[in-house]
């Protein structure tokens, strides 16, 4: 089923071994209100038969739909692969473990033709549900508000995970950066990036539910990061780099990425580092380093 023509919603989904989990996506895609998205499914290398599905569901034309397979490299890779032929004007991010209530398109379109003249935006920020109907941890305190991502998350101390729709055009711009042999990469890496230069509305509206799964990337956690270190380090430096973000969010970050400089075996900071940032990551030095010793061993 081709609706290249009027489709103006993308919804991504990166996978890896989830074939069972994604029916209970899959069926709530077919229950929209609104139609007008095509699910683009891209499978991270699974060994699960995800493909055999997907080429069943691609069958029954039940939705739009698109599916590739791409070598094991991570939800990130996969992005950067999707985000790169998406033609929509928006895009989705879901993942396979989750899904969505029946009006989230209808809603994720709605507001895209209330605000889709403001060029200071690159998308918006809805809110999602814990399946017993619960917020995914906070609010927003205003209720369509425009921000950037630092302003409005970060330093406005909303924690948890929303449910982030951009413009496809400004996603193009920044893509994940890879780095061998690592699996995992924070996606607010890029969604700091984006802030400043963009702004987003943030609606107090459910178009997604959250369910974390054991092995999921969420519930996989420290383990996980330590063998990323030079992605979390990446992730940690950006915050470091943006001037809009408050101290108390700069002297984690501080800390985190002293904590994983460890695990690379970096000790001594370069000169890029200290030029920029010295005070913050030599005053975290010690105690990135102490942390890191108690992780290790946790895992161990």
């Amino acid at each position: 089923m081709k609706r290249e023509d009027m489709t103006k919603l993308t919804i991504l989904t990166p996978t890896y071994n989830r074939k069972t989990n994604l029916e209970k996506l899959y069926e709530s895609l077919k229950k929209q209100t609104n139609q007008d998205f095509e699910w683009f499914l891209i499978d991270d290398g699974s060994s699960d038969d995800t493909e055999s599905q997907a080429l069943e569901w691609l069958k029954e034309e039940k939705i739009s739909m698109r599916f590739q397979k791409k070598e094991n490299g991570g939800k990130h890779t996969a992005l950067n692969l999707g985000i790169g032929q998406i033609k929509t004007e928006l895009t989705f991010i879901v993942d396979s473990d989750d899904w969505l209530p029946e009006d989230a398109v209808e809603k994720i379109l709605c507001y895209h033709e209330k605000y889709c003249d403001n060029k200071e935006l690159c998308g918006y920020s809805f809110l999602r549900f814990y399946p017993d109907g619960t917020v995914n941890e906070a609010f927003f305190p205003d209720d369509e508000k425009i921000d950037t991502y630092v302003g409005a998350r970060i330093n406005g101390g909303i924690a948890g995970d929303k449910a982030e729709v951009f413009l496809t055009e400004v996603l193009k711009q920044y893509s994940f950066p890879v780095f061998e042999k690592e699996r995992f990469l924070p996606e607010d890496l890029v969604w700091v990036k984006m802030s400043g230069p963009w702004k987003m509305v943030h609606i107090n509206k459910c178009i997604y539910i959250s369910d974390y799964l054991e092995g999921g990337l969420t519930k996989s956690g420290r383990k996980m990061k330590l063998k990323s270190p030079r992605g979390m380090m990446a992730r940690s430096w950006v915050y470091l780099e943006d001037s809009s973000v408050c101290l108390k969010i700069k002297i984690k970050m501080a800390l985190l990425y002293q904590i994983y400089r460890q695990a690379v075996n970096a000790d001594v900071l370069t000169e890029n580092e200290m030029s920029r940032k010295h005070i913050l990551l030599t005053l975290c030095r010690i105690p990135g380093k102490m942390i890191y010793a108690i992780w290790k061993a946790k895992e161990k």
